[in-house]
């Protein structure tokens, strides 16, 4: 009898600290829900022809690691044909060009969103001539002593347009000209310098810095610019993605996006 009474005492104790155990434990929670797949986004950036090396090379694989839902694509030319591009209906989400006059004149009429746009880089632009070979030229001043100058085409091309304030605030813009061979990009000038096609040519630095077939004479000299070279970025305000538009514009303006293009001999804008 008193065994039994034992037992029954044991067994209810258990219970007790059994109901106690589930009281204090609460309702059974559900394990953590995995965050769902995003979507994939196919963003177009349309950008100045000497963004691509830095662009192509390292920007967009970076930012595609971090942003693995993203997919970058784009298209690399002047600033002034982009500009014309987006202004036909060009299905870009971001514009970063060589120069200010561009993004404004897309700002201008609502294409660029004005909120976005960054003053992002600075640049410089250089006289250059093919590696290896010698010339009378010295300088931006005399430089209508080649035979051949290669320059973007002021019309369309920020770098060729650069080089015309250059060379007509130092007043030798005429004898230039009449030497001159117009690229539709800086890349082309580039090339055409670097082939010897032309006696020297005019580019940025980050395009000189991008192949040993040319050398470097000259920087423009100080004062010649009225402005220094800035490359501004924006978001299109058609933008079929604007979050990751400027997901990849805040890439862009990151410390990991800015010394990528340190790395390519642009400089931050202060």
């Amino acid at each position: 009898m008193m065994r039994r009474m034992i037992n029954r005492v044991l067994m209810s104790f258990v219970l007790f600290l059994s109901v106690q155990s589930l009281i204090l434990a609460g309702p059974k929670k559900d394990a953590p829900q995995a965050e769902p797949a995003k979507p994939p986004v196919t963003i177009l950036v349309a950008a100045a022809a000497s963004l691509e090396y830095s662009y192509v090379q390292e920007l967009i694989p970076l930012f595609q690691q971090k942003y693995p839902w993203i997919t970058v694509e784009g298209t690399y030319d002047s600033s002034g044909k982009l500009q014309t591009q987006i202004e036909q209906g060009l299905a870009a989400d971001v514009f970063m060009s060589a120069a200010t006059r561009q993004m404004n004149a897309l700002a201008d009429k609502d294409l660029v969103s004005k909120a976005s746009i960054l003053p992002l880089l600075e640049n410089k632009i250089v006289l250059i001539k093919p590696a290896g070979t010698s010339t009378a030229v010295t300088g931006f001043l005399n430089a209508a002593q080649a035979a051949v100058i290669a320059l973007g085409d002021p019309a369309s091309v920020p770098a060729g347009q650069y080089a015309k304030e250059a060379f007509t605030s130092l007043g030798n813009w005429a004898a230039v000209e009449a030497k001159a061979s117009f690229g539709t990009n800086v890349t082309e000038v580039l090339n055409w310098v670097g082939e010897g096609s032309a006696e020297v040519g005019v580019v940025y630095a980050t395009d000189a810095a991008t192949t040993g077939k040319v050398e470097i004479i000259a920087e423009a000299p100080a004062g010649s610019l009225a402005a220094k070279v800035i490359y501004p970025v924006g978001i299109l305000a058609a933008s079929a993605h604007p979050e990751e538009a400027k997901l990849f514009v805040d890439f862009l303006a990151s410390d990991e996006g800015i010394a990528v293009f340190q790395k390519y001999g642009f400089s931050p804008n202060k």
